[in-house]
């Protein structure tokens, strides 16, 4: 992963996402649905500039290894996401709505973990005790008149 930049942040963010089809039914044992949820998702993510590292389409949940701008929040993510592919896939496939009984496609939940590169929480952890045990100067500097 590279330093990325909008207009006002740069960041350098990883999450593991993963959710799941409502009951856990196995909506993606047809490989038409499959890979069109893949592509949708793929789709969306470059509309709202998100970057897919990895994805993965399972039968029955969806991994995807996703970095994203600041401005969002993970749950706003995930529901960009759920939200446009349901519709999406319900009107491509309409079959889908007669195996998922409520007419939802995903659960509502989902499972998110931040991941790091060179920077995990060990080094953070020392970087900020470092931090607490170096003395700070003045925040400016002192003026002397001769």
């Amino acid at each position: 992963m590279t330093i990325k930049r909008t207009s006002h942040a740069v960041y350098d963010t990883s999450y593991h996402l993963v959710w799941c089809p409502k009951y856990r039914k196995k909506i993606f044992e047809r490989e038409e649905v499959k890979e069109r949820a893949g592509q949708l998702i793929r789709e969306i993510s470059e509309e709202y500039e998100f970057e897919v590292v990895e994805l993965e389409v399972a039968i029955d949940h969806v991994h995807i290894l996703l970095s994203f701008p600041p401005r969002y929040s993970i749950g706003e993510v995930v529901r960009i996401i759920k939200s446009i592919t349901a519709r999406q896939l319900f009107r491509e496939f309409p079959g889908l709505k007669r195996k998922l009984w409520s007419g939802e496609m995903w659960e509502d939940g989902y499972f998110a973990r931040t991941v790091g590169d060179r920077m995990t929480r060990e080094v953070i952890e020392k970087y900020i005790e470092h931090h607490r045990s170096t003395k700070q100067g003045p925040a400016q500097l002192e003026f002397k008149l001769r």
